[in-house]
């Protein structure tokens, strides 16, 4: 059985799961600025969802450097960085007496990852799917009880 579609399918639905999240976060913001949340809301909702997200970026690229797949390792990295880089320095939670001043540039980074995360799944379905057509087309003939793959 080939592996590599799988692995791809679930890297495709980590990354759907931080779009999802990544979007649930820019939709409080945009809430917030047109007055339908209230900021004490916003933060709770916000800071319930962000450790998720920042553990689940770590494991997405971590999955990607144990798999051996570096390029897109690589191109995982800027957004691992910043969320490290975040918690490190304890900036990751919304504090709610200062939303409004920092609800720009919260918004922006939300919209840089959202882009991000739009590319990154791009790259992935077309990996999964030249992953599913090699292994469909492949010549490979597998000797049965050979679970090593070994000749």
């Amino acid at each position: 059985m080939a592996w590599e579609p799988i692995l791809w399918l679930i890297f495709s639905f980590i990354n759907v799961g931080l779009l999802g999240l990544n979007f649930y976060q820019f939709l409080g913001f945009s809430d917030l600025e047109a007055d339908y949340l209230n900021p004490y809301e916003l933060s709770s909702r916000v800071n319930s969802v962000i450790l998720a997200e920042y553990l689940l970026q770590g494991a997405f690229s971590i999955l990607l450097l144990v798999t051996g797949h570096w390029i897109m390792f690589l191109i995982s990295l800027p957004p691992a960085y910043y969320n490290m880089k975040r918690y490190l320095s304890r900036q990751h939670l919304i504090d709610v007496t200062e939303v409004f001043r920092v609800l720009n540039s919260e918004k922006k980074a939300r919209i840089f990852k959202l882009g991000f995360y739009v590319v990154f799944f791009g790259l992935v379905i077309t990996r999964m799917a030249l992953s599913v057509i090699y292994a469909v087309f492949s010549d490979d003939e597998e000797v049965p009880g050979n679970v090593f793959g070994f000749n």
